[in-house]
């Protein structure tokens, strides 16, 4: 992944023109319906939260392999942030300070050169840094010769590296795969994809709360809408991987379709256990950051995982 790479690659060109068609869309539609009268004012400030991070997702990923693992890496320090002072662990830096250390040594492993094969990403040690991470976590209140109060805090640690910071920084290391751009551009299109669509399903046709206690405004009818339109959003965008079967690509729509929902409802259980709306409010109109990211946690390491047993990270198919 370099720039040049990416500027010549017809996957990456043909996302520009579908990024740039869809925000065009989508600010013409809000346009007609201000000067309809209609009240949109929420939805402006949504969209000019997307005219901001479109142009910087897309930057990371056509300035190459290292920017694109640097921004991952940067995006999970900071959604590890958001949920490290919503839950209080933020007050303990032996704690904070060792899932910071692990999500850069994930970045690190995600970036340098397997010393065994000569590929780059060290996949072994990407694999292997929970158990290390664990470990150290462990024995801070041996450090600390301390025992009260220690489970809780080494508990909220754990679940922060292992979700926000390991099975998140899954999406970095598809930067060393063959079919890169076409893996990762899928993901960040089609996760964001299944969002709206959940959303906008489950206003037009819900009826059936689908988790009430967890998040009330959630519908099965929306959250069948996102796995159909997911699905055949996998065959809309098929260009990304043409080396996949049909029956390989049904499996990307519903990895999509499915884990983007079940990340999302992860993080509206924590928030609604800690009595909090949103993780934060970096971005106007769409919260903090694991406001956005919360639906890729689920699909980055199952896709990752699946793409990887069915073909491998760096293998080129023979035609």
């Amino acid at each position: 992944m370099t720039l040049d790479a990416a500027l010549q690659n017809d996957i990456v060109l043909r996302y520009l023109l579908i990024a740039a068609a869809a925000l065009g869309v989508a600010g013409l539609v809000l346009a007609v319906l201000t000067a309809l009268g209609k009240n949109v004012g929420p939805v402006w400030r949504t969209y000019r939260g997307w005219l901001v991070m479109v142009p910087i997702v897309l930057a990371a990923v056509l300035l190459g392999r290292t920017a694109f693992i640097a921004g991952v890496a940067l995006l999970a320090i900071f959604g590890f942030k958001e949920y490290a002072r919503a839950t209080g662990l933020y007050e303990d830096w032996w704690m904070t300070g060792l899932v910071y250390l692990g999500i850069v040594l994930l970045a690190v492993a995600s970036h340098v050169q397997d010393p065994r094969l000569g590929h780059d990403g060290w996949y072994g040690l990407f694999m292997a840094l929970p158990a290390y991470v664990i470990g150290a976590i462990l024995l801070v209140p041996i450090f600390r010769n301390q025992s009260q109060g220690q489970l809780q805090r080494i508990a909220l640690a754990i679940v922060g590296f292992m979700y926000f910071g390991w099975m998140f920084s899954h999406l970095g290391f598809l930067a060393n795969a063959h079919y890169a751009y076409g893996y990762i551009l899928y993901l960040l299109f089609a996760v964001e994809i299944n969002d709206v669509a959940a959303f906008m399903c489950g206003k037009i046709f819900g009826k059936h709360k689908l988790r009430e206690n967890i998040s009330p405004k959630k519908t099965l009818e929306g959250a069948i809408g996102a796995l159909v339109i997911s699905v055949g959003l996998a065959w809309a965008l098929s260009f990304s991987f043409p080396h996949f079967a049909p029956w390989e690509i049904l499996l990307a729509g519903f990895i999509v379709g499915v884990g983007g929902q079940l990340g999302d409802l992860v993080i509206s259980y924590i928030k609604r256990d800690i009595g909090i709306k949103d993780m934060g409010a970096v971005i106007k109109g769409h919260g903090g950051i694991l406001d956005r990211v919360d639906s890729m946690i689920f699909v980055a390491p199952i896709f990752f995982h699946v793409v990887r047993w069915l073909h491998g990270l760096r293998e080129v198919p023979v035609s």
